[in-house]
């Protein structure tokens, strides 16, 4: 039997993000429960997909999701929540069962975590364990896959692995660098995850997948260095190294926040390998074997090289961070709101102006006092923040809901109008908006506006603190855009065949 009717539950998250396309492309009718639909707007796949607002602990919401439903893909998990997650979770995954059963759906599938059977694992390794015990039990036939470090571009176990190999020639690492690991291409996840749909129904039951490679957490670094041509790296075991201190480590030297860092690592305490390859009887492996970790770095690596990074670690929604959007300017009335305008008119013409404005950040930098951005992005890293470091995940297109570095944009009008909503650790609500409107000259008005919502008395302080600053990196910011997209659209015109090469690589 082929089911052909599936909702996705974390479809903008990394894995399920990727799957929509997969499903869409195998010929599944798609439904995506997701708490804001505004993320999605942008994704190549939006308009086929049918969307359903809604949060998994609403089992309202659930249970309308649910209705017509042949496959339910459980791709939710809270690895960086704080406080009691677990109940969360629970709670999460009671609604699903429920509603799937009463829906009559005729299979569940979720990726859960390797784990070793001992009764220490982390709270969040257990928290994904009950989930699978809770969905197997529901009556609905339920697909458990237990997966360990996926492998791929922009996946979080990925980029920390990155990270360290790039910064550190010489890593003093804890005691888990010795542990055994058996890391997952991304596209072998993908692949189980779409074949678990036509399995039997009287298939319910964990399996537990990993690549052809063990290694140890060593060696998936040096491997790693090998094929982004570096030197392999001196590691050095230290039995001094807590988890809670190893994420303050991985926090301060790669774009990994301390709340993402702390599961991760609490999960390498322990050996992570596939205990039984019982999936092998039911679900062949793809055409030509899985994929070897080199290789799965080797891939990576060239996506990111071509731009080609479909989700990311990035996107996942920060605990903590403000998710509220900026209210019109008529609700700031009776509010303390503070706001920084500049305004600077360009020879350049929209569409140029705009190209620089959607290509900020990241490796482009933000046009002004380069340390201050520095040293807000190291403070904000020093408090558990997200750091300046997260980058984004194309150098020059923009999607509603995607990560800018510290920002997340909040609303894009693609060659007009940019809106960011902070996502750095601030005593209030930060945004930050950019806009382009043609000049009857042909040339541009571009407008940059910061807002502000102060927390109590500590942010009235914080923004008289750092006013002297915005003469200089605000005002910065303006005059270098501006005058950016004029020597581009200069360039351009000297040499227009150039311009239109450019395009046609776009």
């Amino acid at each position: 039997m082929t089911l052909r009717r599936a909702l996705v539950t974390g479809a903008t998250g990394y894995i399920g993000g990727r799957l929509v396309p997969k499903l869409l492309e195998a010929g599944f009718s798609v439904r995506v429960l997701v708490r804001t639909p505004s993320k999605l707007r942008d994704v190549p796949w939006a308009d086929q997909v049918e969307v359903v607002e809604g949060d998994l602990g609403d089992l309202a919401s659930v249970e309308r999701a649910c209705v017509d439903i042949d496959v339910l893909y459980y791709l939710v998990h809270s690895m960086g929540a704080a406080g009691d997650f677990e109940k969360t979770e629970h709670t999460a995954a009671e609604n699903v069962a429920r509603a799937a059963a009463a829906a009559h759906v005729a299979r569940i599938v979720y990726l859960g975590g390797l784990h070793p059977d001992t009764d220490t694992l982390s709270a969040h390794l257990r928290s994904r364990m009950e989930v699978g015990r809770i969905l197997i039990n529901s009556g609905v036939p339920t697909i458990a896959f237990q997966a360990g470090v996926v492998i791929g571009s922009g996946s979080t176990s990925f980029e920390m692995i990155r990270h360290l190999t790039d910064v550190l020639p010489y890593m003093p690492a804890p005691k888990w660098v010795r542990n055994k690991i058996q890391p997952i291409a991304v596209r072998d996840v993908l692949y189980y995850l779409q074949a678990a749909a036509d399995l039997a129904p009287d298939v319910n039951r964990t399996f537990d997948i990993g690549g052809p490679d063990v290694l140890r957490y060593g060696q998936m670094m040096n491997g790693y260095a090998l094929e982004a041509g570096l030197k392999q790296r001196a590691i050095a075991a230290l039995p001094v190294l807590t988890p809670w201190l190893a994420s303050q480590w991985v926090n301060l030297v790669t774009p990994i926040p301390r709340n993402l860092a702390i599961p991760i690592i609490a999960s390498l305490q322990y050996d992570c390998v596939v205990h039984e390859s019982d999936i092998d009887d039911f679900i062949p492996q793809p055409e030509g074997g899985l994929t070897g970790y080199r290789r799965a770095v080797r891939m990576a690596l060239g996506r990111m090289r071509d731009g080609d990074v479909e989700t990311s670690w990035r996107n996942s929604s920060i605990e903590g961070a403000s998710s509220n959007p900026l209210p019109s300017d008529p609700d700031w009335a009776g509010h303390a709101v503070y706001t920084d305008l500049r305004e600077k008119t360009t020879s350049a013409d929209p569409a140029a102006l705009w190209r620089v404005i959607e290509s900020i950040g990241g490796e482009n930098g933000w046009y002004s006092f380069p340390l201050a951005w520095a040293v807000r992005g190291l403070m904000d890293k020093a408090v558990g923040g997200v750091g300046l470091r997260r980058g984004r995940r194309n150098p020059d297109h923009l999607h509603n809901g995607e990560v800018l570095d510290f920002w997340r944009v909040e609303q894009i009008d693609h060659g007009s109008f940019l809106r960011l909503r902070a996502e750095m650790r601030v005593p209030g609500r930060a945004w930050l908006e950019m806009s382009v409107t043609p000049t009857d000259a042909g040339g541009s008005l571009y407008r940059q506006r910061a807002v502000f919502f102060p927390r109590g008395l500590g942010g009235r302080l914080y923004w008289v603190a750092i006013l002297p600053f915005h003469g200089i990196i605000f005002e910065g910011m303006a005059t270098r855009i501006t005058a950016t997209a004029a020597a581009e659209r200069k360039a351009e015109a000297e040499h227009p065949l150039a311009a239109v090469s450019r395009s046609d690589e776009g």
